[in-house]
């Protein structure tokens, strides 16, 4: 198995534990929650239930850009990810609202207090939500998914969230006890905290995966290791143009470079080739486009 193969099998694997986990959470809160009568509950499961749709929208990503290159796409496919992370971005954007405007609306209804399991429900959500949110965020970085990192912070949203309905249930339960009216809006106020948090996040995310999407280039600090490999190759007697493009999870590199303008074209061709193989090298690198250009001392 190649390393493209690998990365491939184990990013799409990673994608399908949150459709897995998604689902079975949003059951999972949304019996306990009627049975509970929580509110807060039964809106974490709806928020659960959403990410679902990320979690595919992740997947579908991942195996596009996983396609070779074709006619039509020579560079390959390897921006879906950067779309599919923005999809999901502008979903968790979506999100954070609804929780807002939820407690917005939460004002002007009746209090109703939830059942005591209703916390333990929480806290097991809060749980699993934080091992997915671990374990996607690693294998995100570790195969360089854009995709698979912003669906990790969807997850760790779905902790806060989380957290807020559990300080709400809390709050309602024990301002019954002691007989504290103002305790009993505490899961309103926490609501509209963790979505401030959420768009917050999401707009960081997608800002990211706006900028990556657009051609961005490789910051010279960041090539420096590719610039003297090549000019570390026997012929090459100037980098005059050099763009390294993130693709996705890879890197496609143009680069134009100077020789002996007095040698054949076959040895300025065999310098190109050397120049490519060079930068192949590096496990980012998809593809190098090599120009030769005849050397100039101005």
């Amino acid at each position: 198995m190649d390393t493209e193969d690998k990365r491939y099998r184990m990013v799409r694997f990673g994608a399908m534990i949150g459709i897995a986990g998604n689902v079975f959470l949003a059951i999972f809160k949304g019996i306990t929650g009627i049975m509970t009568n929580s509110r807060a509950l039964t809106a974490d499961a709806v928020h659960s239930a959403s990410d679902v749709v990320g979690s595919v929208a992740v997947l579908i990503g991942v195996r596009a850009a996983n396609l070779p290159p074709d006619h039509d796409h020579p560079y390959g496919h390897g921006k879906a990810e950067s779309v599919t992370a923005i999809i999901v971005a502008v979903l968790l954007f979506i999100v954070g609202v609804e929780i807002g405007l939820n407690a917005l609306q939460g004002l002007g209804e009746p209090v109703s207090i939830p059942g005591t399991a209703a916390l333990y429900a929480i806290v097991f959500s809060i749980v699993v939500k934080e091992g997915m949110f671990r374990y996607k965020h690693f294998l995100g970085n570790k195969f360089n998914s854009e995709a698979l990192i912003t669906d990790a912070w969807h997850h760790r949203s779905d902790v806060f969230s989380s957290a807020a309905a559990l300080a709400g249930v809390g709050a309602s339960i024990a301002g019954n006890h002691l007989n504290i009216t103002w305790m009993l809006y505490g899961d309103l106020a926490a609501g509209l905290f963790v979505s401030i948090l959420i768009m917050k996040m999401a707009w960081t995310l997608g800002k990211t995966s706006i900028h990556n999407a657009l051609d961005h280039v490789l910051h010279a600090e960041d090539t420096q290791e590719m610039r003297e490999e090549i000019n570390s190759v026997e012929g090459v007697l100037h980098v005059d143009e050099f763009f390294a493009r993130e693709h996705g999870h890879y890197v496609i590199i143009d680069i134009k470079v100077a020789v002996d303008p007095s040698i054949t074209v076959q040895e300025g061709h065999d310098i190109g080739k050397e120049v490519k193989e060079r930068l192949l090298l590096d496990a980012k690198v998809k593809d190098v486009f090599v120009h030769i250009n005849p050397y100039e001392k101005e």
